[in-house]
């Protein structure tokens, strides 16, 4: 029988819709029958905001102060916020941002000292994050710094799409700068082993896309296509990565090609976002690849104009727990297929990458 994982949840902002679609999610019972949730925040805002929710019966709640005490059967919620911690839903405030902080760097603590087994996220508000000294662009930023890893790729999933993006959180007069044949080469790597390991996927086949209109139009519209992403492309199929393209997203999307591969690579964060959350935004969970631990958060932001309002849908939520556990379990099998030296087998036909050619 699989491990009971304990899950670690952070509160994000507190005056967004973070405890919303966590009391949601948490509220039906047969969550407890997979996992035990682990809130990190304030066991009074997490009361506040129930009481704002409808239709919600009893959450039986473990109040404490270290995960180290978790309750199997109930939700944990350990309080890292003043007692005097006050709410302002819709607003954001320096008082929300630093218990933001305070959550984040708690929960990742624990993962650390093997507390929890898992790490899910609720959104924080950039903006305000970065007026208390929070110093990154997001979560993925923080976590990548925190693991002191090289490098790591964000990574949208559903069950039936998956966004990976070669620039984060960075202006978008910064992309073009920014894209080198190398880093996608880099972020390529990843998203073949993250694929293998995290989803169960055997030989992946990942399709890249264009920056420039068109694909840049033969060098009319840009010449980035022909000079940093089809080599990349080039070089991870000597690799052996099954990447493909440069394809014109806007074609790629609208004729539905994604559903012939397992991974997209995007050259920029709304250039992947945008039609992901168009085409799976209710169930969608935001992934980040390269992490040595398991890291998921809801596809979406803070909501300041539902915080309170009994309007946040928790499927994404939902879902960001369903992931970070399936992944956690399907790299458990993974590894022990690695050390015990077993071999997948792999199918009798050969595919052969089609990179080599941008398609417009």
């Amino acid at each position: 029988m699989a491990k009971k994982l304990v899950v670690g949840i952070t509160q994000g902002d507190g005056n967004g819709i973070g405890y919303e679609v966590i009391i949601k999610a948490l509220a039906d019972e047969r969550m407890l029958d997979l996992c035990t949730p682990v809130i990190y925040g304030s066991s009074k805002i997490f009361g506040f905001y129930k009481k704002q929710i409808h239709n919600i019966e009893q959450i039986n709640t473990n109040v404490i102060s270290s995960a180290k005490d978790v309750h199997q059967k109930r939700v944990n919620i350990v309080n890292c916020l003043p007692e005097n911690v006050f709410v302002e839903p819709g607003q954001p405030t320096p008082e929300s941002a630093k218990s933001a902080m305070t959550s984040l760097e708690r929960a990742v603590q624990d993962i650390k000292d093997g507390y929890i087994d898992v790490l899910v996220t609720a959104p924080f508000n950039k903006r305000a994050m970065a007026g208390e000294g929070f110093g990154y662009t997001g979560h993925t930023e923080y976590l990548e710094k925190e693991f002191d890893v090289d490098e790591v790729a964000m990574i949208m999933v559903c069950d039936r799409l998956k966004v990976g993006v070669v620039t984060g959180h960075i202006p978008l007069k910064d992309v073009c700068g920014s894209i080198t044949t190398e880093k996608i080469l880099k972020k390529l790597r990843l998203m073949k082993a993250s694929l293998q390991r995290d989803f169960g996927v055997d030989a992946p086949k990942i399709a890249v896309l264009g920056l420039n209109p068109h694909c840049g139009d033969g060098g009319l519209l840009g010449d980035e296509e022909q000079q940093i992403i089809l080599p990349a492309v080039q070089a991870a199929n000597e690799e052996g990565i099954m990447a493909f393209g440069p394809y014109s997203p806007d074609g790629f999307f609208g004729l539905g090609n994604y559903a012939k591969y397992d991974a997209i690579l995007a050259m920029y964060h709304d250039q992947g976002l945008t039609p992901f959350k168009a085409l799976a935004f209710e169930d969608g969970v935001n992934y980040t690849a390269g992490l040595p631990i398991v890291r998921t958060s809801p596809d979406h932001g803070t909501a300041y104009e539902m915080a309170g309002r009994d309007l946040a849908d928790p499927r994404s939520m939902k879902a960001a727990i369903y992931t970070a556990i399936d992944i956690f379990h399907r790299r458990a099998e993974y590894d022990d297929l690695v050390e015990n030296r077993m071999t997948i087998k792999m199918p009798d036909t050969e595919i052969k990458p089609r990179g080599g050619r941008i398609i417009e």
